[in-house]
């Protein structure tokens, strides 16, 4: 599964930014830069502030339900967008922007995000977005899977359940 620049750029942040180790301002603009956001310097005020709306963002991956999933991304939009603009710049061709020009990092993120959430959505289907199946594991993942079928953030998760199901099986 591919997603396109734009959305995927706004739905593999969202991800990572839910995954990330650390909230402060050094590693959320490594992560930045490593997703190609044109905003990438936050002040630890800035950090806060998107650390603690990202967390909004945690429900719509793995949602079972596709209404609750789309009321949450939904949401996401609402508060992030202000408008939407077909863009082309930096060798990209036409895509959506969610936000008109603005010099606040954090609302630009949150734009991306929610966009690119609402992208995957509606073009590859809300079980794309996943949370590991492994019980204790908080980890969220974009399944890019040619099936769609992914359970788990990484193949250390999956062995993990597979032993765990094996040993019981054989204790029986």
């Amino acid at each position: 599964m591919q997603f396109n620049h734009y959305g995927g750029t706004g739905t593999f942040l969202a991800a990572a930014l839910l995954n990330a180790e650390g909230s402060g301002p050094a590693a959320l603009e490594q992560l930045l830069t490593e997703h190609e956001m044109k905003s990438r310097v936050l002040t630890t005020v800035q950090a806060r502030q998107l650390a603690a709306w990202v967390e909004q963002v945690r429900p719509v991956f793995g949602e079972p339900d596709p209404r609750r999933q789309l009321d949450l991304v939904n949401r996401l939009l609402a508060d992030a967008t202000t408008s939407v603009r077909v863009s082309m710049h930096d060798g990209h061709g036409p895509h959506l922007h969610y936000i008109t020009d603005t010099d606040d990092p954090v609302a630009r993120i949150r734009a991306a995000v929610a966009g690119g959430l609402a992208v995957a959505l509606c073009g590859a289907g809300g079980t794309r977005l996943g949370r590991c199946a492994r019980q204790g594991c908080a980890i969220v993942y974009v399944d890019t899977s040619r099936n769609g079928r992914r359970r788990f953030c990484s193949t250390g998760c999956a062995n993990r359940v597979n032993v765990a199901a094996h040993r019981a099986r054989a204790e029986r």
